[in-house]
């Protein structure tokens, strides 16, 4: 909203409107379809503001806790173990090159020992503690800036029906790209539910039930100076999670109100959705933050692990398929004929393929549920550890 965004928002259309990936895009500054679209945001809005919204109607949605089940349980039904309630302690390298994963039963205190010639960490916040405990030099450089992510979250019934859609606006001047405001319809077991955020919080745990000295323990000799360099040129950041800090109910009420302009304290309630970690790399003599994911791996392929933000949807699959290719090298040549079966877009630029986009779009809008792959990629059985 607002002449100069809308002017923004016309000029990024017309950029996008005859892109292969974005037909079927729509563009409208008529008030009378935006209430229509989104009654929630029109109701009660002052329309002397002008206002403008692309619009798509292949928009999606993911049940994302439905997601993993569906994917331990094909783990589990093809033969692997699955450990619930367990915290990797240590992870240890071999002399035969192996590695010797420590783990610990959070309900009874028992300790166990596995063994694996290849280990993945995909341990979220926790992901930078674990490859800095397996020694690898590659990990030598990075350190991690933690970040709660807070949201809004309709308790109003009423409310949450009258919205059917998940909307972004822009990220404040001089706030990171993570903070992209968005009121978005979610399906959560059926259930349909209605967020806002994100709101920026400060913890130093690197998980969301964590430990005050998660922060602390990640500096390192070999990360001091990256994370020194960022404390310098990262100011702005830390103003913004000041001011985010510094927030009253009031405050994150009249934020939603851009969106919302009739939205009222009552109906809304702050949750805390999960802790950030951002990846800090080694630049020069100091470091610099980043925003998206990073896989690190050994030099020999042994281990990798996956650090960074937010590594959902739009980073899991290539960062597996990123990570096949660094650890796999020799086998990476005898998987294409599969993977492309499962992936009919690998190394292919969609942008530059509108039909094959089209297939794999009308393929994917047609699956209705999601079919568990029960072919596995290797010719034979890889020992590993996903920790």
């Amino acid at each position: 909203h607002g002449a100069e965004n809308v002017k923004y928002l016309r000029a990024r259309y017309d950029a996008l409107a005859g892109h292969p990936l974005f037909e079927g895009m729509e563009y409208t500054e008529n008030p009378e379809v935006f209430t229509e679209r989104l009654p929630l945001m029109g109701k009660g809005r002052d329309f002397s503001d002008p206002v403008a919204l692309n619009w798509t109607q292949t928009g999606t949605d993911v049940d994302f806790g439905a997601l993993t089940k569906q994917l331990i349980n094909h783990v589990a039904a093809s033969g692997g173990s699955v450990f619930f309630g367990h915290d990797v302690t240590d992870i240890a390298k071999q002399s035969d090159g192996s590695w010797i994963v420590k783990v610990r039963n959070r309900r009874t205190g028992e300790s166990r020992k596995v063994q694996a010639k290849f280990v993945f960490v995909g341990a979220g916040g926790g992901a930078l503690h674990l490859l800095q405990k397996s020694g690898i030099k590659e990990i030598k450089g990075f350190g991690g800036f933690p970040v709660s992510g807070a949201f809004l979250r309709c308790t109003n019934p009423e409310v949450i029906a009258q919205h059917s859609a998940k909307v972004y606006g822009k990220a404040a001047v001089g706030a990171p790209p993570m903070s992209v405001p968005h009121l978005d319809t979610r399906v959560i077991g059926g259930k349909q539910g209605l967020l806002f955020g994100p709101y920026a919080g400060w913890s130093p745990k690197f998980l969301k039930q964590g430990g005050i000295m998660d922060l602390p323990k990640s500096v390192k000799p070999g990360n001091l100076m990256s994370m020194l360099g960022v404390g310098v040129t990262e100011l702005g950041l830390v103003k913004y999670l000041v001011g985010e800090l510094m927030q009253s109910p009031a405050d994150r009420i009249g934020t939603l109100a851009e969106f919302v302009p009739e939205a009222r304290l009552e109906d809304w309630e702050l949750i805390v959705a999960g802790q950030r970690v951002q990846v800090i790399r080694r630049k020069g003599a100091g470091g610099v933050l980043e925003f998206g994911t990073a896989v690190v791996n050994a030099g020999d392929g042994s281990i990798a692990g996956l650090l960074g933000a937010s590594p959902g949807a739009s980073t899991a699959v290539p960062a597996m398929l990123d990570v096949l290719e660094r650890c796999f090298p020799q086998q990476w040549a005898g998987w294409q004929s599969k993977l492309r079966e499962m992936v009919p877009s690998l190394g292919v630029t969609l942008s530059d393929n509108p039909d094959l986009f089209r297939q794999v779009w009308d393929h994917s809008t047609r699956s209705l549920q999601l079919d568990v792959v029960s072919d596995t990629v290797a010719e034979a059985p890889v020992e590993a550890a996903a920790v």
